[in-house]
């Protein structure tokens, strides 16, 4: 076995690669090239606040918890309770059941670019009701998909991934540097300034949906234990991988600014109008379709791949007694199809605000600010339960730790994750001022209420379980506070509590008492 574990150890470089294609997108380019030169400033700004402090926590509570399952359920629940854990999951889920209309608002403009008419093609892209259908249609044959199994979507996904991001950036920047040698007039004002203008608020929105563009860094850390002594060289694949990414934004939201004017930038189209102008420039019409084509097929190669995947973990934490047995239904094959058909509902009604907002850029932003919000909620909890710990699992094993002695530099990157992640908060809430929203209050409502009954439904659906809702199959592992151990027992602040995870005593936080 141990010439096993050597032969599957990742690179340092291969390692932060992976960080990249799980987190790069091009559909978010046009938002933060409304900003011109100041939009480094906020890559760097929510990488520095964000993406790293996102990478180097989950790999410290990845590798504290690499043999129990869970996930974030995990880490958040060790640290606070099952109630707060089942929040941060169900987050998770939610958070990625929202995205898919937006992503798929992306597919299905790249899909209206594939004629050879721009201005018909951007008609057609504008179109709310085309929209609709091309999100609903896909989503729908998406699941269907998922429903007979992903063994073979793997290789779709790492096509799509290479095929549909990292050829078009690579390309993208290219073409912005030839058009500058040979002539070209930049749309950018490079001599403007590097930072922003802080005094206006409502400029802020668009670029705190940056956090969502670095969101899913959190999933490197389980690669940990993979990697030959992770805590010199986990940090190092982190950087590495965060400055790739930081630079692929960076250069792509230049490219987009030099080729289009701000006040034309669209955030759904203009990533496909700048392809084309580019294309037209260096007389090559033609490649238009082609790249619409592949961008177009890394959307929905994402989103096949991801479209079973969030609900899995959902899935394996209602088996372990907090979702009601109907969600713990699978098919013949051991697909969760219950859960799949509530997320395509869920997909369907949110997609139905493409008819109420005024366009379909609109519903693309407020759909990404309702995305961001809910996700920077399980943001928040990871980082606090992940200093939490640092004093309530004091002598737990940490293969991989943020700082060699005590705890302060935890609280730095901790401390600045959380900050972060609360001030992105806070400000997307801003209806933005680069777009037309429609009224205050549909965004506001969409907003607020959305959140609300996102949040507060984990909690309805935790006090209504029952004892009968734990699966027998369930190998869910207890956790800390619940085991019997004397050892396990020091690293922890609740008292001794029964294993038994149906049992009375007042301070046990199963399934059944945490209430």
């Amino acid at each position: 076995m141990a010439n096993i574990g050597k032969s599957v150890k990742l690179g340092v470089f291969t390692l932060a690669i992976m960080n990249v294609t799980a987190v790069v997108s091009l559909r978010g380019l046009p938002a933060e090239a409304e900003y011109g030169l100041s939009s480094a400033f906020y890559y760097l700004f929510a990488a520095l606040v964000f993406l790293i402090p996102t990478a180097l926590v989950a790999a410290e509570l990845a590798a504290m918890f690499q043999d129990k399952q869970g996930g974030v359920f995990r880490w958040v629940g060790e640290a606070f309770g099952k109630k707060a854990g089942f929040l941060a999951i169900w987050l998770q889920w939610i958070e990625s059941t929202i995205w898919y209309p937006t992503v798929l608002t992306f597919g299905a403009v790249a899909i209206a670019f594939i004629g050879t008419n721009q201005s018909g093609d951007m008609l057609l892209a504008s179109n709310r009701f085309y929209t609709l259908a091309v999100v609903l249609a896909i989503y729908w044959l998406a699941t269907f998909i998922s429903l007979k199994g992903l063994d073979w979507v793997g290789k779709v996904a790492k096509v799509g991934g290479l095929v549909g991001t990292i050829i078009p950036a690579g390309l993208l920047v290219i073409l912005a540097v030839v058009y500058l040698l040979t002539g070209g007039k930049s749309q950018m004002d490079f001599s403007g300034s590097f930072l922003p203008d802080l005094s206006n608020f409502d400029n802020l929105v668009l670029a705190a949906s940056i956090f969502l563009f670095y969101a899913g860094m959190e999933m490197g850390g389980i690669h940990v234990k993979d990697i030959n002594n992770p805590s010199k060289n986990y940090p190092k694949a982190v950087f590495i991988g965060s400055a790739i990414t930081v630079l692929i934004f960076v250069l792509g939201t230049f490219a987009l600014g030099i080729i289009i004017p701000q006040k034309e930038i669209n955030l759904t189209q203009s990533l496909l109008v700048g392809f084309d102008n580019y294309f037209n420039y260096i007389k090559a019409s033609w490649l238009s379709p082609v790249i619409a084509v592949a961008l177009a097929f890394g959307v929905l190669a994402g989103v096949l791949t991801w479209v079973a995947g969030p609900s899995k973990g959902i899935f394996a934490v209602g088996r372990a007694g907090y979702l009601p047995p109907f969600f713990q239904k699978t098919n013949k094959i051991g697909v969760q199809k219950n859960i799949l058909y509530l997320q395509g509902i869920a997909v369907t009604l949110l997609s139905l605000l493409f008819v109420v907002m005024p366009s379909v850029q609109s519903f693309y932003q407020i759909m990404s600010q309702l995305t961001v919000l809910l996700y920077l909620i399980m943001y928040m909890l990871m980082f606090s339960a992940a200093i939490y710990l640092r004093y309530n699992m004091k002598k737990a094993n940490r293969p991989f730790r943020i700082g060699g002695k005590g705890n302060g530099l935890m609280w730095v990157i901790g401390g600045l994750g959380f900050c972060g992640s609360l001030l992105a908060f806070v400000l997307s809430f801003i209806p933005p001022s680069q777009i037309s929203v429609g009224s205050n209050v549909v965004w506001f409502s969409v907003l607020i209420i959305g959140s609300l009954v996102v949040v507060i439904a984990p909690f309805i659906i935790y006090a209504s379980r029952k004892p009968s809702w734990e699966n027998s199959d369930s190998q869910f592992e207890p956790f800390h506070w619940e085991e019997e151990t004397p050892q396990t027992l020091q690293t922890a602040s609740t008292p001794n509590t029964p294993k038994a995870p149906t049992s009375t005593t007042k301070t046990d936080r199963s399934p059944v008492n945490d209430k």
